[in-house]
């Protein structure tokens, strides 16, 4: 558990599965995915209305517009804004962001509660916090990994079919458009992890006061390795790249987060969480 608060634990994990969901729409035109991500952000929404009636009822004598309840209120309307924009205007680029930042009120707000008489120590919060951006970061990086694997055995796999060098690994081999297929399906679960990760990150920094580290080289160059996936996501929705040259920029980016993983003993942000 994050806070001592079940429904909010509850609120924060569905929130961060919508979001993945979502972002697998957003990347490549997932109907069903949509469907998901929409069905759980209802149930966010849902369980957000429930804590905030709840909160009400239980603190009755403690004024209601605290900074806690006004971010947990600003959050909602968010959810409600998202689902209105997603409902009639089908905007999910717009939808996904709005929610991103939602999540990340969400996670600023867990130190905010002046109320709750069983809250974790502000240490013991931070670290839950810091344990959530390393395991998000984790999926993350296996997510991408597999992907970047994808991407390796297609380009082994083309080079061999036009050289027409068969071999019984390569009868062995799914098929060229399988393999495309099931590496962009897994940068799609693998980035917006990373994205949530340095949302988490950045949160975590903000609450420490250690605003400095906003500039450390770490998070700039995640920023930058995301900001490529962008681009390859981009470049295979626009469908003009031959899918050899897709695996290749999706080696690139893989790359990149390798070189992202190797500059940790170069952050100063990890060497103050401890990492």
């Amino acid at each position: 558990m994050i806070t001592s608060n079940w429904i909010y634990d509850a609120i924060i994990y569905t929130y961060a599965l919508s979001l993945l969901f979502y972002f697998s729409d957003f990347v490549d035109i997932n109907r069903r995915a949509k469907r998901m991500g929409t069905g759980l952000l209802i149930f966010v929404w849902v369980m957000q209305t429930v804590f905030l009636i709840i909160r009400m009822i239980n603190h009755r004598d403690v004024p209601i517009f605290t900074t806690f309840e006004f971010m947990f209120l600003f959050s909602w309307i968010l959810v409600t804004a998202s689902l209105v924009i997603s409902r009639f205007f089908h905007i999910e680029f717009i939808v996904f962001f709005v929610n991103l930042i939602g999540f990340a009120l969400l996670i600023v707000n867990m130190l905010n509660d002046p109320t709750s008489s069983t809250a974790l120590l502000e240490w013991e919060m931070m670290g839950n916090i810091l344990s959530l951006h390393i395991f998000l970061a984790a999926c993350g990086f296996a997510a991408l990994t597999v992907s970047g694997i994808y991407a390796g055995m297609y380009i082994f796999l083309h080079h061999r079919l036009k050289s027409r060098k068969w071999s019984a690994a390569v009868r062995r081999l799914p098929s060229l458009e399988r393999m495309q297929r099931s590496s962009l399906t897994a940068s799609v679960i693998g980035v917006p992890l990373f994205l949530l990760s340095l949302s988490v990150a950045v949160v975590s920094v903000m609450l420490g006061e250690r605003h400095e580290l906003l500039l450390d080289i770490k998070v700039w160059f995640t920023i930058f390795s995301l900001g490529l996936y962008s681009f390859y996501f981009y470049k295979r929705h626009r469908g003009k790249m031959t899918g050899l040259h897709i695996a290749w920029l999706n080696l690139i980016c893989y790359g990149t987060m390798l070189l992202n993983y190797a500059l940790n003993s170069l952050s100063g942000f990890h060497r103050w969480m401890g990492v």
